[in-house]
């Protein structure tokens, strides 16, 4: 009898980063319950972390290279979640190229040992890896943390002369090679697209990523055809060599080791948090709101002062992720919503609070992991842009105008200009009328359609599930140009 053929390899390297790391951990698992060896790159601050999610897989192990060390970063500094300032971002991103070397030795060892691997799959940022995969022959797919309709519209803007260029927040924009769901707006667009200065660092990394993105084999998608396949072609069409996009996801949906699931069932019993909806989950079902607004948003006291007011008068159970370390809740309203509300300030597992028959709505910043787990698990969302520089404006009027699955909270005044602090008696409209009123009714209606067609995209034969298999042909068969 003719011997196995010895498992393929490949090598994922995550930008450091948990909104993007997590989403590649997931695809980690996906390949090597197919079979594939798994070398996840990182550095050894970030390793602890990552071991914890991917050690129920023996296909999966690690390669630990040191993080640069450079004056300006306080040592130690391994993540952007460690930054003290998220003005040393570019310091971060340029840190993170005098990896190149210890990368390539990764690539090399493998290819010395006989395992040469079939793909790196490394994040947007690290536009550098193109260069090494190139030299060494092995094709370099990009991951992106956004869906493939906001990455379109961003590459679209590129191309727009300089006279179509708008210069009011309000102004309409037009995009001939995109069909889109909704009305374009300046405001819409990240911070620094349409009139970034060229001497900006970060300008300059945004520049350089984008010619090694457009000019990588492929592009993982965390999104599924169902979302976005009217948009994948678009999208498709501003890369070079007949790059595909290749929507997997959504990524954290696949099916995962038996004894991972019973495990991550007991983790998640252990949570307060969990036991609390648990509570709640007798009285109404889906009435709890859950609120978090990610890791970088920053909220002024006012405006969480506002939030707590507004939480307080629409009477709806609630579990509130406060990031803020300064803020102190204004005097007795914790005694006065105790019985209705759970306030933490710690990490949270967000997917088991979206997954809880008690979780009826989220108020969220709509950043893509978020957005993408929460019409996942049938949840509407209640959108509140809160990063200028990034794609969540975009994201929420894809999910709230184009899908119908949420509500738009009123954060911008009638000039287009960002509302500094949003009062607590548009907060509290907004959360009942998600939680209760008859556009809150069609947008769960619509969200838990859209969690159908999410878990049936992952089933064996769905559409990410095929287009995975489709991916790990091309190559392995080396199909595809590196």
């Amino acid at each position: 009898m003719a011997a196995a053929p010895p498992p393929l390899h490949l090598v994922i390297f995550p930008y450091m980063a948990q909104g993007h790391t997590i989403p590649l951990l997931d695809i980690s698992k996906a390949f090597a319950i197919r079979g594939l060896k798994v070398v996840i790159i990182t550095t050894p601050s970030n390793a602890p972390f990552i071991v914890s999610e991917t050690s129920n897989h023996p296909n999966i192990s690690l390669s630990i290279i040191p993080f640069p060390r450079v004056p300006e970063l306080p040592e130690g500094c391994e993540n952007t979640a460690d930054l003290p300032s998220m003005a040393l971002l570019s310091t971060f991103i340029e840190a993170i190229k005098k990896m190149k070397q210890p990368f390539e030795g990764v690539l090399r060892d493998m290819i010395d040992d006989g395992h040469p691997p079939i793909c790196v799959i490394s994040d947007f940022f690290l536009s550098w890896t193109l260069d090494s995969c190139r030299s060494l022959g092995i094709p370099r797919i990009v991951s992106h943390g956004m869906g493939a309709l906001p990455m379109a519209i961003c590459k679209s803007l590129t191309l727009l002369p300089l006279r179509t260029k708008p210069s009011t927040d309000l102004d309409h924009l037009e995009l001939p090679n995109l069909k889109l769901p909704f009305t374009l707006l300046k405001a819409d667009i990240p911070e620094g697209l349409l009139d970034s200065d060229p001497n900006d660092p970060f300008a300059r990394i945004i520049v350089e990523t984008a010619e090694a993105d457009i000019n990588s084999w492929g592009v993982l998608v965390n999104s599924f055809e169902e979302l976005e396949g009217d948009h994948v072609g678009a999208f498709e069409s501003f890369y070079f060599n007949d790059a595909k996009a290749y929507c997997l996801g959504p990524l954290f949906l696949y099916n995962k080791l038996k004894q991972e699931v019973e495990a991550e069932k007991v983790q998640m019993q252990s949570y307060s948090y969990i036991k609390w909806l648990e509570k709640q989950a007798g009285s109404d079902s889906s009435a709890v709101i859950y609120i978090s607004f990610g890791t970088q948003a920053h909220l002024s006291d006012d405006q969480l002062d506002e939030i707590a007011f507004a939480l307080e008068m629409a009477e709806h159970p609630f579990i509130w992720v406060v990031r803020s370390r300064t803020w102190a809740a204004p005097e007795g309203w914790k005694e006065r919503v105790k019985e209705k509300g759970l306030v933490l300030h710690d990490w949270v597992d967000q997917r088991s609070i979206l997954s809880h028959p008690a979780t009826g709505g989220f108020l969220s910043h709509c950043g893509w992991n978020s957005m993408l787990e929460s019409i996942s698990m049938g949840v509407p969302l209640l959108a509140w842009p809160m990063l200028g520089v990034s794609d969540q404006e975009l994201n929420a009027k894809f999910i709230v105008l184009g899908w119908g699955a949420g509500l738009m909270m009123p954060h911008r005044g009638d000039g287009g200009e960002k509302i500094m602090t949003v009062g607590r008696d548009v907060i509290c409209d907004r959360v009942n009328e998600l939680m209760g009123g008859g556009k809150g009714r069609k947008a769960r209606e619509r969200a838990q359609a859209l969690g159908r067609m999410a878990r049936g995209a992952v089933e064996k034969g769905g559409s990410s599930d095929k287009k995975l298999d489709q991916l790990i042909d091309q190559l392995s068969n080396k199909n595809g140009k590196s």
